[in-house]
């Protein structure tokens, strides 16, 4: 039997939340072989994220670090086996068996058949539906003393729309994007900017290219102002804007779903 790395709750309506990277834990089997701290894992994953999702009725939450499986990478690098798969990293203190990958690859290809079941029923439901493929991002690749990296390239919140007919869902997106950016969020208004650093992975793309007509996913980036990505202590209130924030953007997002 595959363990379950994913927590779903469904609600109503065409408005589904996710955070893949929310997940901290690895499996017993794994945790033996891995090289990385818990520190270090926290850094790269998306901590907080799950908490974005209560914005919308159906909600996915990933329960597992992404150095266990990455169900936002293809399935032929769902699972970093060296280095160059994580940013530089040791992930492992040596090879571990085969076997171990297998069984995490499982628990991915696991995921990709509850998600095609669950929009599947919503988009028969609803005709069409809308993704909020939450995320996070580092800023402060010099360590816990170096400087933060340069705004220019580095938005607050990154929008990725790489992986979908942009054309077709335009009324959506510029939705989204306006009410984001017109939110009063607490010391100024975001910096929303499209496809600065990231264009979306592998999870939208899968959604586009399985539900082509009738599903988009908006791959949503935030800049990890929200924390000390060094330590992992959070900023309560910023948090809560953020979520203010995306909240703030469902109804204007759902009527441009409804009239496009």
């Amino acid at each position: 039997m595959v363990d379950q790395i994913w927590r779903l709750q469904v609600g109503s309506g065409p408005l589904i939340a996710t955070a893949i990277h929310d997940g901290h834990e690895v499996r017993d089997e794994l945790n033996e072989h891995l090289a990385l701290s818990e520190t270090d894992r926290l850094r790269e994953q998306d901590p907080f994220t799950g908490r974005w999702t209560h914005v919308a009725p159906t909600r996915v939450i990933g329960t597992r670090s992404r150095f266990e499986v990455d169900l936002n990478r293809p399935r032929e690098k769902a699972v970093y086996r060296t280095s160059e798969d994580a940013w530089g990293l040791t992930v492992w203190k040596e090879d571990p068996p085969e076997g171990l990958f297998e069984r995490s690859l499982a628990q991915y290809d696991a995921f990709y058949d509850a998600m095609q079941s669950l929009l599947q029923e919503i988009s028969q439901q609803h005709g069409r539906f809308i993704v909020f493929d939450i995320h996070s991002y580092n800023h402060r690749r010099h360590g816990p003393d170096g400087p933060h990296a340069e705004s220019d390239g580095h938005p607050q919140v990154n929008i990725g729309t790489g992986t979908m007919n942009r054309e077709r869902w335009a009324p959506v997106i510029d939705a989204f994007i306006e009410t984001l950016r017109s939110f009063d969020f607490p010391g100024g208004r975001l910096d929303v900017r499209e496809n600065v650093k990231f264009f979306g992975g592998n999870w939208p793309r899968w959604i586009h290219e399985n539900f082509p007509d009738n599903g988009v996913a908006i791959a949503i980036e935030f800049k990890k102002f929200f924390m000390d990505e060094w330590t992992g202590e959070p900023d309560e209130e910023c948090i809560d804007a953020i979520g203010d924030a995306l909240r703030f953007t469902v109804p204007a997002v759902l009527d441009a779903l409804r009239r496009g």
